[in-house]
This record gives C-alpha cells, structure tokens and sequence, in this order.
C-alpha cells in the first residue's frame, strides 16, 4: 500500500516472573505469579487478559480502505470472506530443535503477529512459528535455542523487526532476554542475523519491559538495580534513567509519562515527565477515599481517570483542575481499557461486552451484536483497525440445529466503533461461508483440512492484516487459519 502509514499504536509490557516454573508451564504466560504475557494498565496477574488489554492505545493517520472509497464501503472490505488456508505450529520432528518436554506437544495459540507477508504464531507452550504467506510454507520456528521459551512478540514498525521476549530453562526461567531480528532475514530464514537488546539490564521479576510505540520508546524496569530506563524504539540508544524510590507504577501516554507514588490513606502522590527527556512537568497530589481501593489509574493526554473501589469515576484535567465525576451506577469497574487517542475516547470492556466513553463521561456508543467470547476480554481475540473504525473480535454466536437444538459456536465479528453496529460476520451458520477448493498443483493449492465450523471454534487469538485484508485466527489446536476474499 502507497503512501505513510501507521500501524495500532500497541504498548506491550512483560514482566519476569516472581520465581523460575517446572513442568509443562515452564515459564508460559500464566504459570505462577506475575507470570503475564502482556501487562496492561492494570496491575492484575499478568496473564489476567484484562491486564493484556489495558496498555494497548491506538492511533495514527487515518487509513483508508484497501482501495480507497467512503465510510459506507467498508463492509465491502469482508464480503465474501472464505477460509483459504491453514497452518500448523505442530511439528513431529519437534524434538530434533527443542530439549524442553512441554514444547514438543500441541498447544493452544496465544499470539498471532503478521508484517510484509510473513505471519508469527505464538504458542502457549513458548514454540513459535512463522509463515510466508506468499508459498503458504513454514519458513522456521524462531526459537533459536533448545530450551528457549518465548513469551511474547513484538513488531517494531520503526525498523521492519520483529522482537521477541524470551525465557529460558538455563536459568529457571527467571530473565527476561530479548532480541530483534529483521523481517526481511527471517524471511530468507536466516535467523542468526538477529542480536540480543537490553544486555546490560537485569530483568529479573518484578523487573519488566515495555514497548511503547505511542512515543517510539522503550521502558524497563531492574529491580536489582531499583532502575527504571528509557531507551529510544528506533535504535535501542539509551536515553535517561528514573530511579524507583518509591515508584509504584509508571503509566505512558502520547508526549509524557505518569510516575504513581505509593498512596498514602488519604492521597497519592502523582509526577508527569516529559517522555523525550524525563524532565519533570507537573507534581501533585490526588486526593483519595480512605479505606478504599484503588480500581484504577490511568492517564490520556492532560486527563487522569481515577476509580476506586464503591466509589464514583473521576476525571480529572491536570491542566485545569476542572474535575468530572460519573456516577458509580453508570459507570462500574470495567476489566479493561482501549485508548484511542485520535477520536478522543477510549473503549471499556466489562462481562463480555464492550463501550465507547467520552472525557466527560459520557456514554458514546454501545454494540448491537459484540458479545465477547471469552470472559477474559483477550486482547490476543481483539484487533481494532488503525483507522479506528472497526472493532474485530471472537464473539458469541449460536447454530440452530435441524432438530431445533442451539449450539453456541463463535464467530468473527466487524463493528463500527462509532454506531455499535455489526457490519460483517464470519459464522458458520452462513451458508454463503466456505473453505476454498483444494487444488492439484502448485499455484493456488489449499491445504485446509478444517471445516467452517471448526476453524471456528476455540478461537484463542486473531489478528487483521490490513494491507492484505485478511484475518488470521489461531486455535486450542495450534492451528491458524487464514480467512479472505
């Protein structure tokens, strides 16, 4: 696609865990305490998916429809969408590259990331594949050592990279190592072009690291050193150092970054830094309920959102003072957020379903037909387009039987932010849904095995490709599945 563009603005965080795993979890998202794949806004355990969510914030220039045309066509985009192609994570000969007992079985996949033709599948066992999408062939897996777990991916638009963050049984799976390889020696498989980042760091729990693609930096965080630093996206450079002395939790937003104090019974304090350069800009102190929890903190631009337990919302401008409050009956904790920083409104996510909110606490929009399908609210089963028109989620949906009975089964479905409408559905229960042919030969040949249906059930991750206009989706199997017209 001609023409700058820019990619979901993704804040993806992962922290060590509290002590090294054994057995099957062996250091997976999930295995012990503050384990998590992608923390997010809220301190909850870490594969808690609320947490996933909750530092995704999304902007960028607006982006048109692949081809062009006004707002009314975009249903067009996913007419006729069929399943094209399928792949597998699995591999029989698995023991030949990997020691680790847990990474040779089938696992369910947690991540899916795709960048010029090439598609990244992570696995809950810590194995992961990658794909070109153009000979539809496995290129590698990118575990380049033996008893390597990866824990999460992350694509760094600012070089064409893809980073990895990874554990590894040599050391009880305790660090946090990372490397960045370019798309383009991956897709000539040649892996060892990559190299390792953030040597100097000791990563070791509670220690973390955060991509932060809102200001094309990086944050970590060395307990052992009681250390945060801030690293430059584009070329890992070091930038400036903040020390922990009673830091919290730090929360980044567009231009600046939130330090959160230990709270006192009756406030917290409160300093925002310049991301460029870690100059303070404003210190203050939030004035609390005593006796009362914390829900929430956050921050978006000069608003700072503050929740606590049984209490009402409060937004507050940090510029002006000017303080709104919601009231506790309309606006209840949800599990977690989506900024969306170009239309000024951010997306909550409570019991399965999903709401638009504005700066003033007003309810935007609601959704006709986006009833999630898990109750973790997954990011990794959520994609919202760059242009900030589309959420794309696994929800709910049912199939009536010829004897009347009604199976739930998910599907696929595309919502407008802005009216909550349902706009376009992969299901199984639409007749017109197919899986392409399976041909002889080379060109254009399917090697699709599932049905419909069962490309559709227990989604656990999915992800858009814009620029090919195809949705990928991964399953309790290890399988991923392309769906495209």
């Amino acid at each position: 696609m001609d023409g700058p563009k820019r990619q979901l603005r993704v804040r993806l965080r992962v922290t060590a865990r509290r002590r090294g795993g054994d057995g099957a979890d062996g250091g997976r998202p999930g295995a012990g305490a503050g384990a998590g794949g992608r923390k997010r806004r809220l301190d909850a355990p870490a594969l808690n998916s609320a947490a996933k969510l909750q530092r995704r914030e999304i902007g960028g220039r607006q982006l048109a429809a692949r081809g062009g045309g006004p707002a009314a066509a975009v249903p067009e985009r996913f007419r006729n969408m069929r399943l094209q192609e399928e792949f597998d994570t699995y591999d029989d000969n698995a023991h030949l590259f990997v020691k680790l007992q847990f990474l040779r079985r089938r696992s369910k996949i947690i991540e899916i990331v795709a960048a010029k033709d090439i598609i990244f599948a992570l696995a809950h066992s810590g194995l992961c594949a990658t794909f070109n999408r153009v000979t539809n062939k496995r290129i590698a897996f990118l575990n380049l050592s033996p008893d390597e777990v990866i824990r999460s991916l992350f694509y760094n638009k600012n070089n064409d990279s893809l980073i990895t963050v990874s554990v590894y049984a040599s050391d009880n799976f305790s660090t946090l190592k990372c490397r960045t390889t370019p798309i383009e020696y991956i897709r000539r498989n040649q892996l060892d072009a990559g190299f390792p980042l953030f040597e100097s760091e000791s990563l070791k729990w509670p220690g973390f690291v955060e991509f932060d693609d809102v200001n094309g930096k990086v944050l970590t965080y060395s307990a052992q050193d009681g250390i945060y630093k801030v690293f430059d996206l584009k070329n890992y450079s070091f930038l400036y150092s903040i020390p922990d002395e009673n830091v919290q939790e730090i929360k980044i937003s567009p231009g600046i970054m939130l330090l959160i104090y230990d709270r006192t019974p009756s406030y917290v304090q409160l300093k925002i830094l310049s991301i460029e350069d870690g100059k303070p800009l404003k210190f203050f102190k939030h004035l609390l309920h005593r006796n009362k929890k914390i829900d929430f903190i956050e921050q978006f631009n000069e608003k700072l959102l503050v929740k606590q337990e049984d209490e009402n919302f409060q937004i507050l401008d940090v510029r002006t003072s000017e303080l709104i409050e919601v009231s506790v009956s309309k606006f209840m904790t949800p599990s977690a957020f989506i900024f969306l920083y170009e239309n000024n409104l951010f997306l909550t996510f409570r019991n399965r379903t999903v709401a638009v909110w504005n700066f003033r606490g007003e309810l935007v929009t609601s959704f006709e037909d986006h009833l999630l399908w898990h109750h973790d609210c997954s990011t990794n089963n959520i994609y919202i387009t760059s242009d900030q028109d589309l959420i794309i989620s696994y929800c709910k949906s049912e199939v009536v039987a010829e004897d009347g009975t009604v199976t739930p089964i998910g599907s696929i479905n595309m919502s407008e932010i802005m009216t909550g409408k349902c706009i376009a559905k992969i299901a199984a229960s639409d007749p017109a849904l197919n899986v392409i042919p399976r041909r002889n030969g080379r060109k254009k040949q399917s090697s699709v095995w599932s049905t419909v249906p069962e490309a559709l059930e227990d989604v656990t991750a999915l992800f858009y490709d814009e620029d090919r206009n195809e949705i990928y989706t991964g399953n309790s199997h290890g399988l991923v599945h392309v769906w495209s017209n």
